[in-house]
């Protein structure tokens, strides 16, 4: 259902245009990205909820600790991020408040980013040592 309406906003966004109509297309679009993340990440949140509650009990704790510490680098990245202007856009300039979280979400994907790289590694290195 989630595809065929994605398809319909598809359809719709290239046959009236994306530049055109004030680029309502676009808007569209993205309003129904936020609605998919936010349906994605309710799902996981909840379904990680209720099968690990049947499960194991014991691994709520696990999640509540492993939403917690998504919290704080959220909190991280939008209490570090900027709202400075851009540097050499000479269209109208975003608002602040887009400016910040559109820097909040760049500094997340960062942080997302290194702690893969570096878990790989460091679990590369673990399975080296316990195979000796």
């Amino acid at each position: 259902m989630l595809a065929l309406v994605s398809v319909a906003i598809m359809i719709w966004g290239s046959a009236t245009g994306f530049t055109s109509n004030d680029a309502v297309a676009v808007d569209v679009l993205l309003r129904w990205g936020y609605v998919l993340m936010g349906a994605a990440l309710c799902l996981v949140v909840l379904l990680g909820i209720v099968m690990g509650g049947i499960a194991d009990p014991k691994s709520l704790k696990n999640l509540g600790l492993g939403l917690l510490v998504m919290a704080v680098l959220g909190c991280v990245a939008y209490f570090t991020a900027s709202d400075a202007p851009l540097v050499g856009y000479n269209r109208e300039q975003p608002d602040a408040q887009t400016l910040k979280i559109t820097d909040t979400l760049i500094k997340l994907v960062y942080l997302l980013g290194a702690g893969a790289v570096i878990s790989i590694f460091v679990g590369e290195i673990i399975s080296v040592i316990r195979n000796k």
